[in-house]
C-alpha cells in the first residue's frame, strides 16, 4: 500500500470538510519521528497539533494504557467511576494555578471543555453574555465556532451561531492594536451592547494558537482579572494548546501571576489519547446541577491512565525546563534564518516550545506572505518534515516539537527547514 492509493481511498469515503494537511499515511511513530507506509522518515514539528508533548509512543504512557485496557476500557465515569479518574482530578486540581479550592470535570475534546466552561459560567452567574477575542480559536462546535474570532475556514456555511457572543480586538504589534485599544473596546462594549452585569464570562487564550502564536500581554490578562473581579464576571483561560509544559510552565497563565476562574485543558493532557478537562474554582464548578455536565466518553479510563503517565513523564524528565531549552534552540536557528532573509521574515517568537515564524512580502510586515507560507507547508514532506501553519492572516509557520526531542533531531530538522526555506525564497 502507498500514500497515493490511501489518499484516493480516503477521498472516496471521507467528507471533504475533514481534509488532511499531508497525503502521508503513518505506519509508526517514535518520539519526534514518524514513518509512513512507504518507509519514508519524517521529523515531526507538529506533534498532532501540540498533542504529543511527551513524544509519540512514550514507553511509560504505552505501558499505562496497556495496563488499563487489560482491566477495562469503559464503564462511563457517570455510571461506575474508577480510581484513575479520581487520581487525575486530584493531581490537576493541585497543579492549577492559585490558592482557591478547585474541582474538575472530564470530557473528550477541547471544544467540549470550552462548551462546558460556558455552561458552568452561565449557571453560576445567571447571565447570558460571553466575550471573546478576534483571532481566537476555541473549537468547531456551534458554540465554539461562535467564540472563535476567524471566519475562514471555521465558520463558512455553518451559521446561524448562538447569540450574545461579543468579540474584542486582540492586541498585537502586527495589527496595530494596543492593550489600551482592547480595554477601550471593552469599555465601549459595556456602554453600547451589553452591561457588565449581563456578562457571564470572558474567554481568552494566554497565547493565541490558530491565531498566530501571539502572546497575550501580561498587563491585559491582569487587567481582565481585575475587571472580572469588579463585575462578577467569570474569567476563562483557554490552555488547550498552551498547557502541560508546552510553554515552559505547566500552564502558560502562570507567567501572568493570576488565578483563572475556569481553565480548559486538552491536547497534551494524555499523550494522544482523547481526553479533556475543565478545572476551576470549586464554588463555580459546583453551580450546575447533578447530571448537567458530562458525556458518555468523558473521563475515559484509558485516557485518564495516560494522563497520569503524562504527568509522571513531565516531572521525571523535567519537561518544563526542557521546553525552554528546545525553545532556545529554535529561537537561535530561526533568528539566524531571519538575518539571512530580513525581507521575508517579519518575526520569530516563542514561549518555551511554542514557536512561530511570521512571513511578510518585501520587508513590509503589513503585507502577510500567504503564498510562501503555503509553499513551505506544501513542500515540507519532500524535505522530510511535518510542519503546520496558522495565523489570523495565514502567514505563520508554527513549530510544536515534542518536549522529549533531542538536540540532535531538533537541529537536523532545522537544517532541513533552512534548506527548504532557502530553496523557496529564491
Amino acid at each position: 500500500m502507498n500514500n497515493k492509493d490511501l489518499q484516493n481511498r480516503k477521498n472516496k469515503v471521507f467528507a471533504r470538510g475533514q481534509g488532511n494537511a499531508y497525503p502521508v499515511y503513518v505506519e509508526k511513530a517514535k518520539n519526534a519521528e514518524l514513518w509512513d507506509v512507504e518507509g519514508n522518515r519524517f521529523i515531526d514539528f507538529g506533534t498532532g497539533i501540540a498533542v504529543c508533548n511527551t513524544g509519540h509512543s512514550h514507553p511509560k504512557i504505552v505501558e499505562a494504557v496497556k495496563s488499563q485496557i487489560e482491566k477495562f476500557s469503559h464503564t462511563c465515569v457517570m455510571v461506575n467511576p474508577y480510581e484513575v479518574a479520581v487520581e487525575l482530578a486530584e493531581k490537576l486540581t493541585k497543579l492549577a494555578p492559585g490558592e482557591t479550592e478547585k474541582k474538575a470535570i472530564f470530557v473528550t475534546t477541547g471544544a467540549e471543555a470550552v462548551e462546558n466552561c460556558v455552561k458552568i459560567a452561565r449557571a453560576h452567574t445567571g447571565r447570558r453574555g460571553i466575550v471573546a477575542f478576534n483571532g481566537g480559536f476555541h473549537g468547531r462546535t456551534n458554540m465554539t465556532m461562535a467564540l472563535t474570532g476567524k471566519t475562514m475556514p471555521y465558520k463558512k456555511g455553518f451559521g446561524p451561531f448562538p447569540a450574545e457572543i461579543y468579540h474584542l480586538p486582540y492586541p498585537t504589534q502586527f495589527n496595530g492594536t494596543s492593550v489600551k485599544d482592547t480595554l477601550v473596546a471593552l469599555k465601549n462594549l459595556f456602554k453600547v451592547d451589553i452591561l457588565p452585569e449581563d456578562i457571564a464570562a470572558i474567554i481568552i487564550e494566554p497565547i493565541q494558537g490558530e491565531g498566530g502564536f501571539y502572546q497575550t500581554p501580561v498587563e491585559l490578562l491582569q487587567e481582565l482579572r481585575r475587571i472580572c473581579d469588579e463585575h462578577g464576571i467569570i474569567l476563562i483561560i483557554d490552555e488547550i494548546q498552551t498547557g502541560f509544559a508546552r510553554t515552559g510552565k505547566m500552564f502558560n497563565i502562570e507567567y501572568a501571576g493570576i488565578e483563572p476562574d475556569l481553565m480548559t485543558m486538552a491536547k497534551g493532557i494524555a499523550g494522544g489519547y482523547p481526553l479533556s478537562a475543565v478545572v476551576g474554582k470549586a464554588e463555580i464548578m459546583d453551580s450546575p446541577i447533578p447530571g448537567g455536565l458530562g458525556g458518555t466518553y468523558g473521563g475515559s479510563p484509558v485516557g485518564c491512565a495516560a494522563g497520569l503517565a503524562v504527568l509522571e513523564v513531565i516531572e521525571e524528565e523535567d519537561l518544563i525546563n526542557r521546553a525552554n531549552q528546545i525553545g532556545d534552540i529554535f529561537n537561535k536557528r530561526l533568528n539566524e534564518l531571519k538575518a539571512k532573509f530580513p525581507e521575508l521574515i517579519s518575526d520569530v517568537r516563542n514561549q518555551g516550545a511554542m514557536i512561530a515564524l511570521e512571513l511578510m512580502v518585501d520587508g513590509d510586515a503589513e503585507k502577510p506572505n500567504v503564498e510562501l507560507t503555503k509553499a513551505i507547508t506544501a513542500n515540507a514532506q519532500k524535505a522530510g518534515l511535518i510542519l503546520l501553519s496558522c495565523g489570523f492572516n495565514s502567514n505563520v509557520i508554527r513549530f510544536l516539537p515534542a518536549l522529549t526531542m533531542s538536540d540532535e533531531i531538533a537541529n537536523e530538522g532545522l537544517d532541513k527547514f533552512d534548506e527548504l526555506f532557502t530553496s523557496l525564497a529564491k
